[in-house]
């Protein structure tokens, strides 16, 4: 990797942003309607019934880490996210390595969510009779040209992509919450056509079910949230970003715990909570859609599978705006290539990083259908485990961060009682991380650990080998980018300071 210098006729991003684009990043890359009809069935293997309680505890765990995140963003604003945050507050190496993280994580979730919009179109041609059993490939097909579309959105003015993925995710989260209404009113009503009945016991668990279990259970909604920090990414695009972007966050993290558990809830009452009922759960290829197709009329189970595959497709392209971000702040310190740190001057975006971040996604999807002979759900499911994994890092050290700027600075900035928060986010990403590692999986799966491994490895290696790399990029940090360091905001008192 080459080391770049900037100069002040360099393009910068353009701050150009509401808090609405803000919110529209990380809603769509937290992609709740995509979640909502997947990642509850992963609970459901654990708690059975129980899965609303298992996104109940998900919810406190997700907000005790956008505390620390939270905080950060009143003090800092970074396109590269953790790395501004981390590098200023723990030295340049560990911000380095967070940066390394996030941009890592949201690079695999571009297959994730690439792969999920092709696996539920593909689904959407067959059920509505354009294509009959459609073969597996196809997910692929259509997965890679929602990667090919998002590429071309993510490198026009960044206005236009946050405002389509609030649309997008906007419109479909809206359907989805009518269409739980009209399930919960027939349950309730006594009109359910598998006469489903409304009961409250899906707040509690089956007897005998150990807390580790419930603790597994609730891993699996914690992992839906993931992408809820990612307006972090466009601090330096956003108007007013030390108000915008923490209230952003904070928002989607809230709304999306109401979301989840609503919905969640009317799912598992609509499929039934006896044991044939959560196999059903467990087995339904859309949650929703199915219970769509059950409830109101097929057509409408159509347009909820469409809505998730647009929806995933949304998620692909706030996932390539965030890594892309993140690239570009990394190459404009001289981490990476030179040629990886300018902006379009007509488009005001980090094309060249833009096109890096895609061409490593096709090359990982390459790798996984011709080595390991993946499916387009071993790839969803793959590149899943390993981004999360990942992230929970980068969670971890941006908490890590938060603790030691609030108080353990010369200023105290937070109330010294507010430590419980972040410490017990710590907890909650440990017990995450070892839960998802440990008992260590077999089979295809035994490689992503590996790979979780390998790629923070790189990472750190890399730093460790190149120190003057971390040095330029501590100066750059702090000098031409004008992002303060930990001594410089204490000593400037809580408003802190940022580019």
């Amino acid at each position: 990797m080459q080391q770049t210098d900037l100069t002040d006729n360099s393009p910068q991003l353009r701050r150009t942003l509401s808090i609405w684009a803000a919110i529209g990043i990380s809603l769509a890359l937290m992609a709740p309607s995509m979640a909502a009809n997947i990642n509850p069935q992963g609970s459901a293997l654990s708690v059975g019934r129980a899965v609303p309680l298992a996104f109940v505890l998900a919810t406190i765990g997700v907000l005790l880490v956008a505390y620390s995140f939270v905080r950060l963003c009143q003090i800092f604003h970074h396109a590269g996210s953790v790395y501004g945050f981390v590098g200023a507050i723990l030295g340049p190496r560990a911000g380095i390595t967070a940066g390394w993280c996030l941009m890592g994580t949201y690079g695999f979730w571009i297959i994730v969510t690439g792969m999920a919009s092709g696996i539920f179109f593909s689904s959407f041609l067959g059920e509505i009779g354009i294509w009959h059993n459609p073969p597996t490939w196809t997910g692929f097909l259509f997965g890679s040209i929602a990667i090919v579309l998002a590429w071309v959105m993510a490198i026009s003015p960044v206005r236009r992509a946050t405002a389509v993925l609030l649309a997008v995710e906007g419109s479909t989260v809206a359907l989805i919450l009518v269409v739980s209404v009209i399930i919960l009113v027939k349950i309730i009503s006594h009109t359910a056509p598998n006469h489903a009945t409304f009961t409250l016991s899906v707040f509690s668990v089956p007897h005998g079910t150990s807390i580790s279990v419930i603790a597994l259970g609730a891993v699996f909604g914690f992992l839906s949230f993931g992408g809820f920090e990612a307006a972090a990414t466009l601090g330096e695009e956003s108007k007013q970003p030390n108000r915008d972007i923490p209230r952003a966050i904070l928002g989607v993290a809230i709304f999306g715990g109401i979301y989840f558990v609503f919905v969640t809830a009317v799912e598992m009452m609509g499929f039934g909570t006896s044991a044939k009922g959560v196999q059903a759960f467990i087995s339904s290829g859309t949650l929703l859609g199915d219970l769509s197709s059950l409830f109101i009329a097929h057509w409408i189970g159509d347009i909820i599978t469409l809505g998730t595959s647009v929806s995933a497709f949304g998620c692909v392209l706030a996932c390539t705006v965030g890594a892309s971000r993140i690239l570009y702040a990394l190459s404009r310190d001289g981490v990476g290539p030179k040629s990886l740190a300018g902006i379009s001057r007509r488009l005001g975006t980090p094309v060249a990083a833009t096109v890096a971040v895609t061409l490593g996604a096709f090359v990982a999807i390459v790798v996984f259908a011709t080595v390991w002979k993946a499916t387009p759900f071993d790839a969803f499911v793959w590149s899943g485990t390993i981004g999360t994994l990942i992230i929970l890092v980068a969670y971890a050290m941006a908490t890590v961060g938060a603790i030691r700027i609030l108080f353990f600075s010369k200023q105290k900035i937070a109330r010294r009682w507010e430590i419980v928060i972040p410490i017990a986010a710590l907890v909650v990403l440990g017990y995450t991380i070892y839960r998802n590692v440990i008992p260590y999986p077999t089979g295809a799966n035994a490689k992503l650990p590996v790979i979780f491994i390998a790629w923070i490895a790189v990472g750190v290696v890399y730093i460790l080998l190149r120190p003057a790399v971390a040095r330029r990029a501590g100066k750059l940090l702090t000098s031409q980018e004008g992002l303060a360091t930990m001594e410089e905001v204490t000593a400037a008192g809580p408003a802190g300071t940022g580019r």
